[in-house]
C-alpha cells in the first residue's frame, strides 16, 4: 500500500492533523478543505489529501489571513 492510498478515521486525521475532531466536522459541513470519502455513513480521510491540504497552508507570517481558508472566519 503507498501513502496515498492510506486512509484515516476523522479521529486519526484530526490527531495527524493537529486539529480537534469537532473541528474537521464542521470544516466538513461548511465545506471547506480538507477533501474527505464518504464510504457509507462512515468519513475517511486520504493521507494524500491531507498531506496536500497541509502544503497548501503553509505561511511565512502571522499576519496572513488563514482562518479563512480553515472556514472558521464567522466570529464562531
Amino acid at each position: 500500500m503507498d501513502a496515498g492510498s492510506i486512509v484515516f478515521r476523522a479521529q486519526e486525521a484530526a490527531n495527524y492533523v493537529g486539529l480537534s475532531a469537532s473541528t474537521l466536522a464542521k470544516m466538513r459541513v461548511r465545506g471547506v478543505p480538507p477533501p474527505f470519502v464518504k464510504l457509507g455513513r462512515r468519513i475517511v480521510y486520504r493521507r494524500s489529501d491531507l498531506d496536500d491540504w497541509l502544503a497548501s497552508n503553509i505561511t511565512r507570517s502571522t499576519s496572513e489571513p488563514q482562518l479563512a481558508s480553515l472556514g472558521l472566519n464567522n466570529g464562531r
